[in-house]
């Protein structure tokens, strides 16, 4: 395996650069630089040459012999001065040894992944702790990162396998005074039922996905409803032109706004109306499509809500001759702040249920399909031994695949390119 290199801290400039390196040369490849290595996983100074002796930095050099490492291999780092030209002369001076190349996005942590340190699950966790921008996205990412995912789908496949070594004695030894044959197949369904009633519980939970992508919070309503208005007040921003001309929004509107560790993505729609003006049809047309996708609806009409789900919002309760809305859930006025808040509020209680709980242990989409696969398989109960046995063995390989242990390569590719160089 080739000898990888790259910058592995933030972009330049910075207070310190730190630039790893891993691989059988790794080692090697700082010695030329160094001179000589310190002992392992100790910090010490180094002057920093090139081929010619020119000194480029003086350096905390680091060496971590494998495979107890990051990568599982032989590993060094070296913690610079964060200077532009720094980094770039040491970088340099590493691409300059053959044996070496930069490293690939998210190449460190794939080889993690290949060197058996961290599984599958472990490393999209990984990813999305890096991509995390919100408390509440840390908090599962780290969760999915520290292994607890890996943790229960592990207790899973143990226990798959227990109930796989009875039905196998079913089918082996059923002959035998010790091994009842109804006895023990009922305790084989009992063990995939009750497997089976966990992985519903995962399954009926949001996907941890969710505290990315946020809520699709949607305002609709008859054009002059004060969508725009409204969309301006909850953002506390101009995202949305208002003027009295009926019509002045064609199109959706989005905005993203971050509350309490919560996304959520608003989004001004066209005026329902008939037009027979062709672009404003189109309006129309998607303002339909977001209403019926929204994960929350801001109805903003008189008249019925088109969604038993939707918040009837009262909107320009402080215009001139506007009447009170029977059976409208709140009342909101431009120059009322409380009103606003009074609804966002209201918005951030029905978004909560859409959320994993911050407690609960939240799956990837993926891992989802995967459990789906497998309650699939246990969900059936037969009292052919052979059957049962296909069974567990069909919940053990998709359970297994949200640990790596059936990735292609298409998958990983797919999820080492989230990754910045230098992980």
């Amino acid at each position: 395996m080739q000898t990888i290199f790259a910058l592995s801290s933030g972009a330049a400039p910075a207070g310190i650069g730190v630039i790893r390196i891993s691989g059988p040369q790794a080692f090697a490849a700082v010695a030329r630089l160094a001179g000589s290595l310190p002992p392992p996983r100790t910090a010490q100074v180094r002057a920093l040459r090139d081929d010619e002796g020119a000194l480029l930095d003086r350096a905390l050099v680091l060496a971590f012999p494998g495979p107890k490492t990051a990568t599982g291999e032989d590993l060094a780092e070296l913690h610079c001065h964060g200077g532009r030209a720094v980094i770039a002369a040491i970088l340099r001076a590493l691409a300059a040894q053959p044996e070496l190349r930069a490293a690939e996005a998210g190449e460190f942590t794939r080889r993690a992944l290949t060197n058996g340190r961290i599984d599958l699950a472990e490393a999209a966790g990984l990813a999305d702790l890096l991509s995390a921008e919100t408390e509440r996205q840390r908090v599962a990412a780290l969760a999915a990162a520290e292994g607890r995912v890996s943790q229960q789908v592990r207790g899973w496949l143990d226990r798959l396998a227990m109930l796989a070594a009875l039905t196998e004695a079913q089918l082996d030894f059923a002959d035998e005074d010790d091994v009842g044959d109804d006895d023990g197949l009922a305790a084989v369904h009992e063990g995939m039922a009750t497997l089976a009633a966990e992985l519903h519980h995962v399954l009926a939970a949001p996907a941890v996905e969710r505290l990315r992508d946020g809520v699709q919070v949607v305002l609709g309503g008859p054009p002059n409803s004060g969508k725009s208005t409204l969309i301006n007040l909850l953002c506390q921003r101009d995202v949305a032109i208002v003027s009295d001309i009926a019509g002045t929004t064609r199109d959706r509107i989005e905005a993203t706004v971050v509350r309490q560790g919560l996304v959520y993505v608003l989004t001004d729609t066209a005026g329902l109306t008939d037009s027979a003006d062709p672009i404003e049809r189109i309006g129309v047309t998607r303002a339909g499509d977001a209403i019926a996708r929204a994960d929350l609806l801001l109805w903003l009409g008189d008249d019925e809500p088109p969604r038993e789900d939707a918040i009837w919002v009262q909107a320009r309760s402080d215009a001139a001759g506007r009447a009170p809305v029977a059976g409208a859930g709140i009342t909101v006025a431009q120059n009322d702040p409380a009103s606003v808040e009074a609804l966002w509020t209201m918005i951030a209680s029905r978004a909560e249920m859409l959320m994993p709980r911050g407690d609960a242990l939240a799956f990837r989409e993926s891992e989802r399909a995967a459990c789906g696969e497998a309650l699939a398989a246990l969900d059936g109960m037969s009292n052919d031994p052979l059957i049962v046995s296909e069974q567990l063995r069909y919940a053990v390989r998709t359970l297994g695949s949200i640990l790596g242990q059936n990735a292609t390569e298409v998958m990983l590719d797919a999820l080492f390119g989230r990754f910045c160089i230098g992980k």
